[in-house]
């Protein structure tokens, strides 16, 4: 009996390993074949295809780190904005494996029924590996091919929606999700996953309420376990974003209360409590609720982010207080999770940004921010921005500290200085946490010193200062080797634990990083450091009248320059008033006067008009020819100027046509007529100096000399044309006889390029411009600088920089760039007015300017500087300039420096915009 059994058994075994692989040779749309194709794909294929993809997706889930500060993504996916960043199509054995498997029901079980779910399995796993266009055009192409079936239609469209989602066709993607909605509509049944993709859309559309209606549904009709509980933690993000605290609590506790993955149960367990205290309006103890978390050991790895709950509980509640307090101690736990560390960098940079008003504080724990940020991180440019900005404020801070300092010390005896500058210039280890009170928002408790306040007509400090910024680096550098030893620059140079070669690298640079021992062959180096940084500091004292004066200058100028940018760079007008009034009370009798009292008007005016109306009064009857008196009297002054000054620069471009036509007595009637007409504008220096040039064409060199000497008897502080005209009178006079010999006094050569000296041309010369090249700025029209911060060279940020065709590769020539973006002005004068100044203020520097035109720009560049530090110098010097050497509108230029190798990249508008945003970010 048994072996009957078992021969049938074989015979039966035998008939279906036939069928099978008839099946697999066979390709023949008879029923026997098209049943033995459906059998195989099925359990062979499709089967084994899902078994994959749920795997993938389980090991996904283990390793997909969420960003809980904000709303979590409906499915396991990356950004949109970062997908740019991926290498899609890498190497991936399961997924590869299902493209195989669906490639393979494709090409062999063309007869089944399970075509449309091997194209979805397609789409699917290049979905996963991030090549989101070719999974989009399997998606469409089972969507077209299959539209008789409504369900794979609507997932088809679902994953297409997702796919352009992912590639950031977001308008796009959303009338694909209408198209499968009104399908679904048809189907009479609610699929989950295309609501939870419409809800998706809707998150990232800031359409929070329909997207919590469609994740209601999604909800209800979900499957998948995991999905549902991550859904609901989502839909508890949205209702309290909304404000509906009831039912968030309540989708809360429900995650929390589910088998969630811990991470998920521990958030959602933090805000059913923080939302709690929201709804009952409790204030919350250090030993109760959300801080009884810190209890239970299982929480050890979220200590951080239970702290920084806290902390956004306080500030809820306004006590911000407390609420940095938190912060600072969510930031100290983070070790691992730098993610969480970045928050609350970025939330205690908001307090004294928004709150503290401490701009210097604000602006630290901004740079911290963005040096652990992942770009990606929503509104990280703006936090770029931010403390980009605020960088402006802490150097003039930091001059203000330092002048003070000076000056205290320099109003000592002199024998007590040398003890007190050693005193003041010892390496801290504790530094100081007493705030200064005379300059509002310097410091405060808990934090570095900043500043030294020092009254006018006092010797005494208000604080201690110590050199830990930018603008004293020598003296925190002494102080460095002096605690840590010749670290060399690396990454992680405070690593603790090193390994065997890492701590071999260090030995070799001189110093043991393990335990922070500088060796004994470097501390003669320290000493000389510290003798010289001493040195410097006293050379520096203001010890004569004229240096005190300067000094005051110097803190005068940061003040103006710090209340002027809160004021327009900050819209902070409070702050504004508060530094303008400081500036006041400590010297009431400063050059910008005028400026300020305005200031103060302007920021008054609306809100305390008693105020307003004595800092009006007070520009009215000090300063009645001021622009400001005359805006105040007349608000349209300002745009009257604007076109005053277009048509005075268009008259000086018809009076250089002219010279250049020589049509000198037309020169001298035109420029006489202008400076009659605006004897007191700033282009008069310039006319006079056309004047004198074509009488010098003309006339013999006595009459030459007197047009030159009237030059530097009526505009004595010009900077373009007075430095020049004084070397011509010095040429003149050397070789005056040859000159008196001359039938007129300037032989006629190319008009363009008038010389009365010969230049040298030294090699590689530094250009040194003439002192206080920028003084004569007026107050009125001094601008805020907005200065960057060069960003550390290990900041991951940096990694995610679009590749650009520039380079900031070190280069042995430099260009100064003015980029005209119009090709139909003519730059003949403004080309004259460069050489003036080149000539005038770098009479021994072997400078040169040349146009290159392009489509549609002009670009005059100033050749050549041997290293970027040399342009950056000749930048500082003629950008207060610029203004009245361009005789074209202000909008229609911009400067900038650029390498010789980067210059020959620029072929039209876009690569110089193109360069400009590069510039702006590297330099």
């Amino acid at each position: 009996m048994k072996n009957n059994i078992r021969k049938a058994l074989y015979f039966l075994i035998f008939i279906l390993s036939s069928l099978f692989i008839c099946g697999c040779v066979a390709n023949k749309d008879t029923a026997v074949d098209r049943k033995m194709q459906n059998l195989t794909a099925r359990y062979n294929y499709i089967y084994n295809s899902n078994v994959l993809l749920t795997e993938y997706n389980e090991g996904l889930l283990q390793t997909y780190s969420d960003n809980y500060e904000k709303i979590l993504s409906v499915y396991l996916d990356p950004e949109p904005q970062l997908t740019l960043t991926l290498t899609p199509g890498a190497a991936n054995k399961p997924l590869d494996e299902i493209i195989f498997k669906g490639q393979t029901i494709i090409n062999e079980k063309s007869f089944s029924n399970y075509i449309d779910d091997a194209y979805m399995l397609l789409g699917k796993a290049n979905y996963l590996k991030g090549n989101y266009f070719i999974a989009s055009e399997y998606f469409d192409y089972t969507a077209k091919t299959y539209s008789s079936n409504l369900k794979t239609f609507i997932m088809a469209m679902n994953w297409k929606a997702r796919s352009q989602m992912e590639l950031n066709n977001m308008a796009y993607a959303d009338k694909i999700l209408d198209t499968m909605l009104r399908a679904q509509d048809e189907l009479k049944k609610d699929l989950p996953e295309p609501l939870a993709t419409t809800a998706q859309m809707r998150i990232y559309q800031k359409r929070n309420k329909e997207a919590i209606l469609l994740l209601e549904s999604a909800i209800k009709n979900a499957d998948e376990k995991q999905l549902r509980i991550r859904w609901q933690y989502i839909l508890a993000q949205l209702q309290e974003k909304e404000n509906d605290f009831q039912n968030a609590f309540i989708n809360y506790t429900k995650v929390e209360n589910s088998n969630a993955p811990f991470e998920l149960y521990f958030h959602a367990n933090l805000q059913r409590i923080k939302v709690r205290a929201l709804i009952s309006g409790y204030k919350i103890n250090e030993d109760k609720a959300l801080l009884a978390l810190l209890k239970d050991d299982k929480n050890t790895d979220y200590t951080d982010q239970i702290y920084y709950q806290v902390g956004e509980l306080f500030s809820k509640e306004s006590n911000f207080a407390k609420a940095e307090e938190n912060y600072q101690k969510s930031a100290q736990k983070s070790i691992k999770n730098v993610n969480q560390k970045a928050l609350s960098y970025l939330r205690i940079a908001d307090l004294n940004f928004n709150e503290f008003k401490n701009y210097i504080k604000a602006k630290a724990y901004y740079d911290s921010t963005v040096n652990i940020m992942p770009k990606g991180f929503p509104d990280y440019d703006n936090i770029v921005k931010k403390s980009q900005n605020l960088q402006y404020l802490s150097d003039r801070y930091t001059l203000i500290s330092k002048e003070d300092t000076l000056q205290a010390i320099a109003r000592l005896p002199e024998t007590e200085r040398a003890a007190k500058i050693k005193e003041y210039l010892r390496p801290k280890v504790e530094v100081s946490t007493i705030p200064n009170t005379n300059v509002q928002s310097l410091n405060s408790s808990g934090f570095p010193a900043q500043s030294v306040s020092v009254s006018a007509s006092s010797g005494t400090t208000a604080s201690t200062f110590y050199f830990n910024n930018n603008a004293a680096i020598s003296n925190g550098f002494a102080d460095f080797k002096k605690r840590w030893g010749n670290r060399p620059l690396e990454d992680n140079w405070r690593q603790s634990v090193r390994t065997s070669a890492q701590e071999t690298n260090q030995v070799l640079a001189g110093g043991n990083i393990a335990n922070g021992i500088t060796p004994i062959n470097n501390t003669a180096n320290a000493l000389a450091d510290q003798t010289s940084v001493e040195k410097q500091f006293s050379d520096a004292l203001p010890l004569t009248p004229a240096l005190v004066a300067a000094s005051n200058q110097k803190i005068i100028d940061a003040y103006f320059e710090i209340a002027s940018f809160y004021q327009q760079e900050l819209n902070d007008k409070d702050e504004a008033n508060k530094v303008y009034l400081e500036l006041l009370k400590r010297f009431p009798d400063n050059n910008h006067l005028a400026a300020i009292y305005y200031s103060l008007y302007l920021n008054y005016k609306g809100n305390e008009e008693g105020k307003a109306s004595e800092y009006r009064q007070l520009v009215l009857t000090k300063f009645p020819e001021s622009n400001f008196a005359k805006t105040i009297l007349d608000p349209s002054y300002s745009s009257k100027q604007d076109a005053l000054e277009n048509a005075i620069n268009q008259s000086y471009n018809l009076a250089f046509d002219a010279y250049a036509k020589k049509d000198y007595p037309s020169v001298i009637k035109q420029s006489n007529d202008n400076i009659a007409a605006y004897p007191n504008n700033d282009l008069a220096p310039q006319y006079a100096y056309l004047k004198a040039i074509a009488i010098g064409r003309t006339s013999k060199v006595n009459a030459l000399l007197t047009e030159f000497n009237l030059i530097t008897t009526l505009y004595p502080n010009d900077l373009i044309i007075t430095p020049l005209v004084r070397d011509h009178l010095k040429y003149i006079e050397a070789n005056l006889e040859e000159f008196k010999q001359r039938p007129v006094a300037l032989v006629d050569f190319d008009s363009n390029e008038p010389r009365f000296v010969s230049q040298s041309k030294p090699a590689d010369i530094k250009p040194k411009p003439i002192e206080n090249i920028n003084a004569a700025v007026t107050p009125e029209k001094k601008e805020v600088v907005t200065k960057t911060i060069e960003k550390p060279a290990e900041n991951k940020a940096d990694a995610a920089k679009p590749l650009s065709i520039f380079s900031t590769a070190t280069s042995n020539t430099y260009y100064y760039v003015i980029d005209v973006a119009d090709a139909s002005l003519t730059l003949s004068s403004s080309r004259f007015g460069i050489g003036q100044f080149n000539r005038g203020n770098y009479p021994d520097n072997d400078l040169a300017h040349k146009l290159v035109e392009l489509d549609d720009d002009q670009l005059i560049y100033v050749t050549s500087f041997v290293d970027l530090e040399d342009a950056k110098i000749y930048e500082e010097s003629i950008k207060g300039q610029l203004k009245n050497i361009m005789k074209v509108p202000a909008t229609k230029y911009k400067s900038f420096i650029i390498s010789k190798e980067n210059f020959e990249k620029l072929t039209d508008r876009t690569r110089v915009n193109e360069y400009l945003e590069f510039y702006k970010n590297n330099y």
